[in-house]
């Protein structure tokens, strides 16, 4: 599974060749438990609008197959300003108005953002 998404991630869209640092950022939540079918439309939705955003590398949506409430979100971009990009987004705070209601609260299953430089 490593070196599966390893591929994934680093063969899709090659690393930018001058000094720029490749932004990933990994997103962890969980969906209210009956809401699996809404939270895999709404991101599905999402990854078709944020992968055309200028500088966007990579938007991959991942479910847990033994939870199907957990997901993940692996989001790679060419760099600060490619992120930036996705963040004015006009559809991102549509986006979060669809996925808030039915992301869970519950202690433990908060969502969790973590943001990397690629080396």
């Amino acid at each position: 599974m490593i070196s599966t998404l390893r591929r994934l991630l680093f063969s899709s869209h090659p690393l930018p060749t001058d000094n720029r640092m490749v932004k990933a950022t990994i997103v962890h939540f969980w969906s209210l438990p009956g809401k699996e079918s809404e939270m895999k439309a709404a991101l599905l939705k999402a990854k078709e609008t944020f992968q055309k955003d200028e500088g966007t590398l990579n938007w991959f949506i991942l479910q847990d197959p033994k939870d199907p409430s957990a997901w993940s979100l692996v989001e790679r971009y060419a760099d600060d300003a490619a992120f930036q990009t996705h963040m004015a987004n006009p559809y991102l705070k549509e986006f979060f108005g669809v996925v808030g209601p039915i992301m869970s609260t519950e202690e433990g299953k908060q969502r969790q953002i973590l943001s990397y430089d690629e080396l």
